[in-house]
């Protein structure tokens, strides 16, 4: 029996109440600051559902486990914010977030349900088609440090992309670099990538990722369990390691220095008993000091990514068509030639994507999608602050 089965949510709606009208009270209760699924499953047993508990008053609430000053008045603002009647015309269920799963759903992977903190709700957008081998857990995880060496960024590459060829879903953070690097090679070869957000969807991080993050939506899956308007936290970054574990079928550290959350992730591997597989990497490398350590207790090595393909098999997806240019076969969709050319000489050293619009006249949302093309081929390299530059050794 799962964490959350201790107040039967999705499981029993209770008398009078059906499931369509108990969820749209978990999502407008979970909306409230300062409320986690403890306090909400308090809520929910003490109150005899969170309906009645809306109306229940603060001497009432006051009384509850956990519920101190600080949350009674929060739980005031946000009711005060709905009315009295926050799912009559009008109210919560017209403002809720559509593209949202709840505790219950049947697309919601149930091993989020045996997280220590499973997640109030999963906002995503992109492909919800991926949500089925989510619920199978048919998705490999490759996590890594934000700043890798170049071998750690071409082995990363070369693992989305395997991944990608084999039909495996590739589970990531989209931060900086092993993430940026995996998520990059899995687009390259028409692949599926999961991107887990430690911010809602409605912001980027880092910002220069608005463009990858942009192409994950649109051919994989982006998921947070922060509602749009949260602020962005330290802690939120860290805190998404576990949805990512407990997305994956197996575990791949590419490289990361001794202080890192790609450890946090191997040990969540470890406690759940996913295979967990280690890129060896220069012994004298601080950035590595973390990942071989790995390797000492226990952790498999992995050479090369036909290696791990070997180990793993074909995976759920099939075989995916290469959509973005190669150097023997250019695709149709992907922009070739002159535009490129004058994309790149307008670029020079480096320049923004609003300075690159201006110089050649052209909407932003057409040069983001060639810059991801020239990112993907190696050609330009983003930077933070929505700016581009060419890549080392890339002809202008």
């Amino acid at each position: 029996m799962d964490r959350l089965s201790q107040f039967s949510f999705g499981l029993d709606p209770g008398p009078g109440q059906c499931w369509a009208e108990r969820r749209q009270w978990w999502l407008l209760w979970s909306s409230c600051p300062g409320l986690g699924w403890r306090r909400l499953a308090e809520l929910e047993r003490a109150c005899g559902g969170l309906a009645a508990a809306w109306t229940a008053s603060g001497a009432e609430l006051a009384c509850l486990n956990g519920f101190g000053p600080g949350v009674l008045a929060s739980i005031e603002v946000h009711r005060q914010s709905w009315g009295q009647d926050p799912l009559g015309a009008g109210g919560w269920p017209a403002q809720a977030p559509r593209r949202v799963l709840v505790p219950g759903d049947p697309a919601r992977p149930a091993s989020l349900n045996q997280l220590q903190r499973p997640p109030l709700a999963l906002h995503w957008a992109g492909r919800g088609s991926l949500w089925a081998p989510l619920r199978r857990r048919q998705a490999i995880a490759v996590v890594g440090t934000r700043r890798p060496s170049p071998h750690g960024r071409a082995m990363a590459e070369a693992l989305g992309a395997a991944l990608a060829e084999a039909g495996w879903p590739v589970v990531s953070g989209l931060a900086e670099g092993i993430d940026a690097a995996v998520h990059r090679g899995c687009l390259e070869q028409g692949g599926r990538p999961i991107g887990v957000l430690g911010t809602p969807l409605d912001r980027v991080y880092p910002r220069h990722h608005q463009v990858l993050q942009s192409a994950v939506a649109r051919h994989g899956l982006l998921v947070s369990e922060h509602p749009r308007g949260t602020p962005v936290r330290r802690g939120h970054f860290a805190a998404r390691n576990r949805l990512q574990v407990a997305l994956a079928q197996a575990v791949v550290v590419v490289e990361c220095p001794e202080s890192s959350g790609a450890l946090h992730s191997a040990a969540l591997a470890w406690d759940q008993g996913l295979p967990l597989w280690v890129v060896p990497a220069d012994a004298g490398k601080c950035s590595a000091l973390g990942s071989n350590r790995l390797l000492s207790q226990g952790a498999s090595p992995l050479l090369a990514a036909s290696d791990l393909i070997a180990q793993l098999g074909a995976g759920p997806l099939g075989r995916p068509q290469a959509t973005t240019t190669t150097a023997a076969s250019p695709s149709p969709a992907t922009p070739t030639g002159a535009p490129d050319q004058a994309l790149l000489a307008a670029l020079g050293q480096g320049a923004s994507l609003e300075q690159l619009a201006q110089a050649l006249g052209r909407s932003g949302a057409e040069l983001a999608t060639q810059l991801l093309h020239l990112e993907l081929a190696g050609r330009v390299r983003a930077e933070p602050g929505l700016r581009w530059r060419p890549a080392s050794g890339s002809p202008v």
